[in-house]
């Protein structure tokens, strides 16, 4: 037992349970039972994290997750998130935290990273940062292409939250571990990631219940759904990019 992060993974069963959450795992025998592995997540929902290391419960093994360093910052889930040794990730200066998360995947850690960076509006895999790909290869590491589907109707951007009991399906797989060699080109690695993390990706959405109604909101319009194009998404992530680039200019200027 870890304090504080196993019984914090017993309280958040119990609110997954209160809220009705149907959960498939696929593949969780691909998570080692030892040694350092980095989890490449894709990105729908607020709680995409939570799930996904759910998959790792198994083997009994704890995700060690890299968020934005603001969350380290407030005053409940600050000392939670370093208590559960989770690395902070400052997007203007990136190479601290890279630092941290190759010490803990050489330690034996398993490190959550969304290679997208940011969450998906349109519900579909954006660009890859080839940050995964990078530490995996330093550190010596397998990579997990693991993929969450369900997440964005519990709980993402701009749509209705549905944090009570909704009876919510939730579908995690977790792919085959991909070994990176010494001298492996991250850009192909990560296209490589990408691809797998699709082909996943397609089967559950291919798998989950049909969603009718206001629930086509969270389904692609490639899928027949009213959520945002890839194109209409990306536009809103500049707009949204902008706003945090003026305000840590402002602040710097202080």
């Amino acid at each position: 037992m870890e304090f504080p992060y196993t019984p914090v993974i017993g309280l958040a069963r119990t609110v997954f349970f209160l809220q009705g959450l149907r959960f498939t795992m696929l593949g969780e025998e691909n998570v080692p039972t030892e040694g350092g592995a980095v989890m490449a997540i894709n990105h729908t929902g607020y709680f995409d994290f939570t799930y996904a290391g759910l998959a790792a419960r198994r083997h009994r093994r704890l995700v060690r997750f890299m968020a934005k360093k603001s969350v380290f910052g407030h005053p409940v889930s600050g000392p939670l998130m370093r208590g559960m040794k989770h690395i902070p990730v400052d997007r203007h200066a990136g190479q601290d935290s890279f630092e941290r998360a190759l010490a803990a995947l050489r330690s034996g850690e398993i490190v959550g990273v969304f290679p997208e960076a940011t969450m998906s509006r349109s519900f579909e895999l954006k660009e890859f940062k080839t940050g995964a790909a990078r530490m995996a290869r330093d550190a010596g590491v397998p990579l997990l292409p693991t993929t969450v589907w369900g997440s964005q109707r519990v709980w993402t951007k701009e749509a209705p939250k549905h944090r009570l009991r909704s009876n919510t399906t939730i579908l995690v797989t977790v792919g085959a571990p991909m070994h990176v060699a010494p001298d492996a080109d991250v850009v192909d690695v990560t296209a490589r990631l990408r691809s797998v993390m699709q082909e996943q990706l397609t089967a559950q959405q291919e798998a989950y219940p049909p969603l009718t109604g206001a629930d086509l909101r969270y389904l692609p319009a490639r899928l027949g759904g009213t959520a945002p194009t890839p194109e209409e998404a990306q536009a809103h992530d500049h707009r949204d990019m902008t706003r945090t680039v003026d305000k840590f200019n402002k602040n710097s200027a202080r």
